[in-house]
């Protein structure tokens, strides 16, 4: 039965596998009984293909009218071509803030058990505003921008989801042993905004001691605030503590848009085969389902598939099954019921 409330999401299905699990994850949302009204816009090859710009004006109009979008992986080329589409959708709708929770999931193989940890990655500056030139010849420079305004946002951001779902303790990742200014800005950013929060305990780690401590305690983290670079290297890295970038959901969010998507790649060797695994976008849109206040269908959703991975009968080929997409997905929606 449908929820009393239609909701309108703007649905990026993207391109490579992107249909095939953005088709797969909507079926299951409609079986959980969630209203949702699809504005489905392009983004990725396709557009870029038939006019040049893989991120064409209506998709940021359609985001804007929305105020959130349902996003499968998008293209990025390497050294050429377009720009990437997740860089410019952060830049043009001001999504502050990445959040992937890592969770071990049950029936997944992973190399650690009890990891349940939280990373909150500044979305916006860093290495990754893209100030690059040539100085002579030979010689490339790039800008690290980091600001204390930023940085102070992402701390509360990291704050405010801690207390908000019962998480104990916030780590900032940094090198300011080396990067004196830039990191020592982040850094004394965070420490001033941990003050405001007495009931969560803070403390500091150097990015890459804690990264040699992620791969053999895990377990011993909670919520994980850093700049762009640093959480963009660590997300991916707690994802292969728990079976990889395939189980493992995102969210790009700013103060009134939030973006849902897989942290996969778009994997275009195998589109069109019907093998990909739903399970990143799946998860990604029960975290929207959440910030749609639909928390009810969200825990049903999570539930649903929790049972298919530890029951193991249906898995999908990365999963060391041979199930297809629409398999897998047809096993969770029977779940659901």
């Amino acid at each position: 039965m449908l929820t009393w409330m239609t909701h309108t999401v703007t649905l990026i299905p993207g391109d490579g596998i992107g249909p095939e699990v953005t088709a797969a994850v909507t079926d299951v949302i409609a079986a959980a009984g969630v209203g949702i009204d699809w504005d489905r816009q392009d983004a990725g090859l396709v557009p870029f293909a038939n006019t040049g710009d893989a991120m064409p004006d209506a998709l940021l109009e359609s985001i804007r009218r929305t105020r959130v979008a349902l996003k499968g992986p998008v293209t990025t080329p390497i050294g050429e071509g377009f720009t990437s589409v997740n860089v410019r959708l952060r830049k043009a709708l001001d999504l502050y803030a990445n959040l992937r929770p890592v969770r071990n999931l049950p029936g997944v193989a992973g190399r650690f058990e009890n990891v349940d940890l939280v990373i909150v990655r500044e979305n916006t500056e860093d290495l990754y505003a893209g100030l690059e030139r040539v100085v002579v010849e030979g010689v490339v420079e790039s800008l690290k921008i980091i600001t204390a305004a930023a940085s102070c946002r992402i701390a509360e951001f990291a704050f405010d989801y801690a207390r908000r779902h019962g998480r104990r303790r916030v780590t900032a990742f940094h090198k300011a042993n080396i990067m004196k200014l830039g990191d020592g800005l982040f850094l004394d950013s965070v420490r001033k905004v941990a003050t405001a929060w007495p009931d969560i305990a803070y403390d500091e780690r150097i990015v890459d001691a804690a990264c040699m401590r992620l791969v053999m305690q895990p377990e011993t983290f909670d919520v994980l605030v850093m700049p762009n670079l640093y959480g963009d290297i660590v997300s991916d890295l707690c994802a292969g503590l728990v079976g990889g970038l395939g189980v493992v959901p995102g969210a790009n969010l700013g103060k009134d848009i939030a973006v849902f998507e897989a942290v996969h790649g778009s994997a275009p060797d195998i589109a069109g085969r019907n093998t990909a695994n739903p399970t990143a976008l799946l998860l990604s849109a029960a975290m929207m389902l959440d910030h749609l206040h639909e928390t009810g269908a969200a825990d049903r959703i999570r539930r649903a598939l929790d049972t298919v991975l530890r029951d193991g009968t249906v898995r999908t080929r990365d999963l060391g099954g041979s199930s297809s997409t629409t398999e897998f997905a047809a096993a969770i929606t029977r779940a659901l019921s």
